[in-house]
């Protein structure tokens, strides 16, 4: 049996595959005291119905959002940096750009560590790694003292020009290390080996951030797991799609702050590639987040840098500023704060809002009555008929449907002066429209044509908003896969385990000296290697990629491209150079003439071994009884319609006209008036968009 885990702010899901692909899922509230505990919880009712205990686990496989979560709400750790002299303001000034040119009142983020624990020492290293001022030891130590003084839990510490010889940063290290042994220590040059000392900064300061959170988390699911009796090895979802050990998480957690929306894009991406389908836009909605992401020709976008902490976090070329920074190659997904649980409010002019706060599972929308008393998307929905009246999750999460209908009347209807199903209407659309700017962030903003894209929705609230949101962007197709409320754990199954290298190379590609470089890159192929070796992995199976990153001469940022593995020669110096001025064309719409000269900046060297799983197969069975139905709420051009309710496996190949609800164990699917949906040989549910009727 291998173990897929997916922790989300309000549900966390798990799915289960064994060898002749029977699969298990249990979807149950997180426990955001303890995460683990909600996991713990649930493995002995999974074992026991599979009549196998913790020694048939092969491997867990884990995505969490729990470093995500710490950035969002101020959580994570009283955080300290050292740093060169005359360097203290570097994670301040930033790179002095703002999201908003044109809103004078926009405030950043406050920064991750106040300034009076920002702290310098005397030491300088040049651009090739030669000491120019040695390090003050005795002042590092006085230093460290004083921030032990402060009571800080974890220590951030970037030198400039670190990434060309990082002695001095070690020498630091070993010192907080021998006055505090388990004070949580982020080194620069551990992190990012990479030129530009505001960027090594800010990657290293979010790793200290989250590091003592994350590192706890750990420890404690992995005592969780041996007590359930699983000694499997524990693998954490990167932001990159890859998967890392849960020893390696704990040392370097800012691998994994995008970790949950990671394993959706990578699920999606599965199934687009099984299903035909080239040109694919992820909409991931759960209870606290939606996410959205972009697959182009079947290959998924990436990018080596983003920002978490705004109110839209997203990668972008142009748009900087609004986050923290973090240098990690990522997934290419734009995050917004509208989920299930998301809370919809009315400002001082009466606008109504959602989001971006939530009310997880504790204490949860207020239908849960579990103590909620603000109005969610989910209490909205339940009121509009899309949610089954008897209860989420097969039932097991009995819902209060009048207490919805009491909250949303006083805190939406009656200041609007609205019918209290017509305001409930006016929360989805807003919930759609919010969620919208996630999709457009990552096709339209970026000149792709949402048309040409199909629409995959997944997540715990995905399908029910998915049509209404596809209709409005005009595209022709959703699709709802099978078991899509739980369908980021399945992208566990089908991950990759990968580690990742980067060293600055910084020299005019006419100025290579290529015994220099290939000894660089094969120090680099070793080193991956040699980590997954080291944890299992037979050397035969370790596949290795490289990438260089490569500017021309003078300008100030640079492209990622392929690079050949083995030996480097003038002639694949010449490839590079020419793959470059291919992508610049396509980036920036122009090329330099054949004469400009070319920069290496980056190189790049990633160590992976494929995995396989089986594939997720359609999780209705056919309903024997007649049809029920039930009421459901399709605003003022359609208004209140009987509605017929299926299970997935009611559904053929021959279409059904809307309005439907397909109601199934993990989410709901609303196929309103003017669409039709029909059920292909994978179980996928495609869903043709009309005109509103």
């Amino acid at each position: 049996m291998r173990i897929g885990i997916d922790i989300g702010g309000t549900f966390t899901d798990i799915v289960c595959i064994e060898d002749d692909g029977t699969i298990t899922t249990r979807k149950v509230p997180s426990s955001v005291d303890d995460y683990s505990r909600s996991i713990a919880e649930a493995l002995p009712g999974i074992f026991a119905e599979r009549k196998l205990d913790g020694g048939f686990v092969k491997e867990v496989l884990h995505g969490t959002t729990i470093a995500t979560n710490a950035i969002l709400e101020g959580r994570g750790a009283r955080t300290a940096l050292i740093t060169t002299k005359g360097f203290r303001d570097v994670l301040e000034l930033r790179r002095i750009r703002m999201p908003e040119l044109y809103t004078w009142n926009w405030d950043k983020p406050p920064d991750l560590v106040e300034r009076n624990l920002r702290r310098e020492v005397e030491e300088r290293m040049d651009a090739q790694g030669n000491v120019i001022t040695p390090l003050n030891v005795d002042q590092v130590r006085e230093v460290v003292d004083q921030l032990l003084a402060e009571k800080i839990q974890a220590i951030a510490i970037c030198f400039i020009n670190s990434y060309a010889n990082p002695t001095h940063e070690e020498a630091v290290a070993q010192v907080v290390r021998e006055r505090q042994p388990e004070l949580a220590v982020s080194v620069s040059s551990e992190i990012l080996r990479e030129v530009r000392e505001y960027e090594r900064t800010a990657t290293a300061v979010v790793n200290a951030y989250v590091l003592p959170l994350v590192r706890d988390y750990m420890h404690s699911l992995q005592r969780s797991l041996e007590e359930k009796g699983v000694s499997a090895p524990l693998l954490i979802m990167q932001s990159n799609g890859g998967l890392m050990t849960a020893d390696d998480c704990a040392r370097k957690p800012v691998f994994i702050i995008e970790s949950g929306p990671a394993a959706g894009v990578i699920s999606a991406q599965g199934l687009a590639g099984r299903n035909g389908i080239d040109n694919a836009i992820t909409l991931d909605m759960g209870g606290t987040t939606s996410k959205a992401s972009i697959i182009e020709a079947g290959k998924l976008s990436k990018a080596s840098e983003y920002e978490v902490g705004a109110s839209l976090s997203l990668v972008s070329r142009l748009i900087k500023g609004g986050g923290h920074l973090i240098r990690i190659p990522a997934i290419d997904v734009a995050e917004i704060g509208a989920g299930g649980g998301s809370i919809a409010w009315l400002d001082a002019g009466k606008a109504l809002h959602i989001g971006p706060r939530s009310a997880g599972s504790t204490p949860g929308p207020v239908c849960y009555d579990r103590g909620g008393t603000e109005t969610t998307i989910t209490d909205a929905n339940l009121l509009l008929g899309y949610i089954n009246d008897e209860g989420l999750v097969g039932g097991s999460l009995k819902l209060n449907r009048a207490r919805s209908h009491e909250v949303l009347q006083k805190q939406i209807a009656e200041p609007l002066g609205m019918d209290v199903y017509d305001a409930a209407y006016g929360v989805h659309l807003v919930a759609n429209s919010t969620m919208m700017r996630a999709l457009r962030a990552i096709s339209t903003e970026r000149g792709q044509d949402v048309r040409d894209f199909v629409l995959i929705a997944f997540g715990g609230s995905g399908p029910l908003h998915a049509c209404e949101m596809a209709r409005t962007l005009e595209m022709r197709e959703a699709i709802i896969p099978p078991h899509a409320g739980l369908f980021s754990a399945f992208g566990l199954l089908f991950a990759d385990v990968e580690y990742y290298l980067i060293r600055t190379y910084y020299k005019r590609t006419s100025e290579v000296d290529l015994d220099e470089l290939n000894s660089m890159l094969q120090s680099m192929e070793e080193q991956v290697s040699g980590l997954l070796v080291k944890q299992g992995f037979p050397l035969r199976d370790v596949q290795i990629e490289r990438y260089a990153d490569i500017r021309y001469a003078g300008q100030s940022y640079e492209l990622t491209i392929a690079a050949p593995c083995g030996v480097l020669t003038r002639d694949s110096i010449a490839l590079l150079e020419n793959g470059f001025d291919d992508a610049h064309h396509r980036t920036y719409g122009h090329r330099a003439e054949s004469d400009e000269a070319h920069t290496f900046v980056n190189f790049r060297t990633i160590g992976r071994v494929r995995r396989t799983a089986a594939v997720p197969k359609s999780n209705g069975s056919r309903s024997h009884s007649a049809r029920r139905k039930r009421k459901a709420y399709f605003g003022l051009q359609s208004g209140w319609r009987e509605t017929s309710v299926l299970a997935r496996a009611d559904l053929s190949p021959e279409p059904l006209s809307g309005p439907l609800l397909i109601d199934e164990f993990d989410t709901t699917t609303v196929v309103p008036p003017g669409c039709s949906a029909c059920l292909d040989g994978n179980g996928i549910i495609h869903i043709t968009i009309g005109e509103r009727p």
